[in-house]
């Protein structure tokens, strides 16, 4: 029996290496143009970080995942992998890089299914779905998200501006001072921190969180804060830029502002999550008052 269970093992091994070698040759190409994108791409630098936080996620769940009876699903898991692989083959002959990339992140799924079956999906749905965060949206889509924002945070940023007292006119993205025009260019337009601040806000939600309703409010919560955060980086800009000089509005001050706005975001989204607790503390009192207040009232 020693001798079979051996032989047993080392097949199981030899053929998790086969799959994690082919799997690797098939998306090289994509994962090497991905990590290119996070180095250069400060909208998604974030990304290198998301395959630690994955594989923390499965650590911290390892007891749950492994105690779970394997039944492997051939036929959808097989289906589910034929998926995508035609994925990654369109996205390479049409040039989308984000059809391939998501056919990566698909293609994990459909071998947990394939091997494993479906209840271990379920448990891998949130260290295979968070990979999504790390793959950068279409243009399209990006600049559709973009440029509202961006019109946004200088209206929001007008308003705020004048009332400090400075006079403020803005036409588009573009807030005209006195002595200056200060573009909301797109890199201003908070894309940067919606982005990053809602891939914090699902981790968080998923580590500290346990109730649904609580994980949706806080990621919900992002888009505003997102938009109140920048739009405040822009209107500290133009008054900087209307008392101190153009040179406030440039060089070091101008990206230590976006850092600290940041900071300031995930601040609130972590006011916003205890302000959550803090609600939810005052109904439970209130429906134990009513409670006791009807059973008084029976007696």
């Amino acid at each position: 029996m020693r001798c079979v269970e051996k032989r047993f093992d080392a097949g199981k091994l030899w053929r998790t290496g086969a799959i994690t070698v082919a799997w690797g040759a098939l998306y090289f190409d994509t994962l090497r143009r991905l990590v290119d994108d996070w180095r250069v791409d400060e909208n998604y630098s974030h990304g290198f970080l998301i395959p630690f936080i994955s594989a923390y996620a499965v650590w911290s769940n390892r007891d749950r995942i492994f105690s779970t009876p394997v039944a492997p699903r051939v036929l959808p898991g097989g289906a589910l992998t034929a998926l995508a692989v035609l994925m990654l083959m369109a996205g390479i002959v049409g040039a989308e890089l984000y059809l391939a990339r998501v056919s990566m992140v698909l293609s994990l799924a459909a071998l947990a299914l394939y091997f494993f079956g479906a209840e271990w999906l379920k448990r891998l749905v949130f260290p295979i779905g968070l990979l999504l965060f790390a793959i950068p949206i279409p243009n399209i889509v990006f600049n559709q998200i973009a440029f509202p924002m961006q019109l946004i945070a200088s209206d929001y940023a007008t308003r705020a501006i004048r009332l400090f007292g400075v006079p403020a006119l803005r036409e588009g993205n573009v807030i005209e001072l006195a002595q200056m025009k200060l573009q909301v260019v797109e890199a201003c337009s908070g894309i940067r921190s919606l982005v990053t601040l809602a891939m914090l806000a699902v981790v968080y939600a998923y580590f500290t969180e346990k109730r649904w309703w609580r994980r949706v409010a806080l990621v919900v919560a992002v888009i505003p804060i997102a938009i109140v955060a920048n739009a405040a980086r822009v209107a500290g800009t133009g008054v900087a830029a209307h008392h101190w000089g153009i040179r406030a509005a440039e060089g070091f001050l101008h990206g230590f502002s976006g850092w600290l706005v940041f900071v300031v975001a995930v601040l609130l989204l972590l006011l916003f999550a205890q302000l959550l607790n803090w609600i939810e503390r005052l109904l439970r009192r209130h429906r134990t008052a009513v409670t006791v207040a009807d059973e008084l009232s029976a007696k």
